[in-house]
């Protein structure tokens, strides 16, 4: 019986195996940021050990980074516990001799736009990071998922992880996606399906036509939302589209015949297979505090479940959304649009904003904000106009980092507003305590922001 990427990826990078379920993993690319990596520069500096690889290593300063619209060489962190965190990062890795995109570099963003974007992510890889959203590296046939503290502390130490095998799912989409639907309506139209849990103790390899037909950038979008089904890890076969975007980054193509080997084989076993139609997908949007609290926008928030557990979730979650069952969300009004994060903030999302907002203006009841995934991406958009139509439409253009997704910087949502919002999570209080997250595509997101409520892009803005 062959084998599933999923398989060649662990099995061409294990270096001892550890039991029946477990493996010692090489990690061919560790990725940190400042808020998972000061216990385990401390547990290195108790033991006296140092970092094995540096050169295998790459930090970036992202979650506590302000975002204000001020050059880059002015940007200061102004919250204390935030900028002792970045100072302490900086020292380590200067300490151990890593590369790091520190506050005032030019190149500074998220990690998980910068490393694809600087040619560091290719095909067959096993990219480990402290973070859940790593699994967007598969969207290059690279094998990435999120590590704790302890483990990054082992892989800092080791350049291993002891790695429990996952199981092996399938998703395929055939067909087209309609005018209008991008790859987070989706992702987010998948999570509904089958679950926040869906996908848990499984890597997920995407496949079909619908995915083929996707850009490498729409495909980070895809793999990067896949933990939010309980994933540890997501995967997409190296193609052409693939083996582009890489080569372009790297300056070479001489590894081009072993990245179209990296593949499932015609024979391989899945657990399990989904099933999908993309034109079954329509611009989807998140009513509750879960991602898989999802529906169309054409559609209304479901009824009350029977099953007790299933309808108190749900009940909790409209309660604290302020809506109702059965209540469309085709017309609830906003507060605030965030356009941003390791989900949506490439120069493709911001593209796609500025074809719904150009020559128009933001309405006057909301407050709304564009944060580039990286200093490059801020840099191309300003080449191409991008940015100064999102200026003109009334948008606030601002420095690269996670911002608005998680209020873990200045960049917070008062109690009670309301958000549409292109991140990842729309947990109770991720954006701020007592907030109300709608998470949503770029598209969506730039269309509500000139509406002031939540529409349907395809009859708001036909010419998009």
């Amino acid at each position: 019986m062959g084998q599933t990427l999923y398989q060649k990826i662990v099995e061409s990078h294990t270096v001892f195996r550890v039991d029946e379920e477990h493996v010692a993993l090489y990690a061919d690319l560790h990725i940190m940021n400042e808020y998972t990596s000061p216990q385990a520069f401390a547990g290195l500096a108790e033991k006296n050990l140092p970092v094995r690889c540096p050169e295998k290593q790459m930090g970036v300063v992202d979650h506590v980074i302000p975002t204000h619209p001020v050059a880059v060489d002015k940007r200061t962190i102004m919250i204390d516990a935030a900028a002792h965190q970045a100072a302490n990062f900086t020292r380590n890795c200067a300490r151990h001799g890593i590369h790091l995109f520190d506050v005032r570099d030019r190149a500074q963003g998220i990690e998980h736009v910068v490393a694809p974007e600087i040619g560091l992510i290719r095909p067959g890889m096993v990219v480990l990071c402290g973070d859940s959203h790593t699994t967007t590296y598969g969207a290059l046939g690279a094998l990435g998922f999120g590590i704790g503290t302890s483990e990054v502390e082992h892989v800092l130490a080791t350049q291993t992880l002891v790695y429990r095998v996952a199981k092996d799912m399938r998703i395929v989409v055939d067909g087209a996606l309609a005018h209008g639907t991008t790859s987070k309506d989706l992702v987010l139209y998948i999570i509904s399906k089958i679950g926040a849990q869906g996908a848990r103790g499984f890597v997920v390899e995407y496949a079909g036509s619908a995915i083929d037909a996707l850009s490498a950038e729409a495909r980070m979008t895809l793999c990067n939302m896949t933990v939010e089904a309980g994933a540890r890890g997501a995967l997409i076969a190296p193609d052409e589209t693939t083996i582009r975007y890489v080569a372009e980054r790297i300056g070479d193509d001489a590894f081009v015949a072993q990245w179209k080997q990296i593949h499932s084989d015609a024979d391989a076993s899945f657990d399990i297979t989904h099933r999908f139609d993309a034109r079954d997908v329509a611009p989807f949007v998140t009513w509750g505090t879960s991602p898989d609290q999802a529906i169309a926008i054409d559609a209304r928030i479901p009824r009350l479940a029977d099953e007790p557990v299933a309808k108190r979730n749900a009940s909790k979650a409209l309660d604290y959304m302020g809506l109702d069952a059965e209540q469309a969300l085709d017309g609830l009004a906003i507060d605030h649009v965030f356009i941003g994060s390791c989900t949506n903030a490439r120069i493709e999302d911001l593209r796609a904003v500025a074809d719904v907002v150009r020559g128009r203006k933001v309405a006057p009841s909301v407050r709304a904000m564009v944060v580039p995934g990286s200093g490059m991406v801020r840099e191309q958009a300003e080449r191409e106009g991008i940015a100064s139509a999102l200026i003109e439409a009334g948008f606030e253009w601002r420095q690269p980092g996670c911002s608005m997704c998680l209020a873990m910087n200045d960049d917070i949502l008062q109690p009670g507003q309301r958000c549409a919002s292109t991140t990842n999570r729309n947990f109770e209080g991720r954006q701020g305590r007592g907030a109300r997250t709608h998470l949503m595509s770029p598209a969506m997101a730039a269309a509500a922001a000139l509406a002031g409520r939540i529409v349907d892009v395809r009859k708001e803005f036909e010419h998009v």
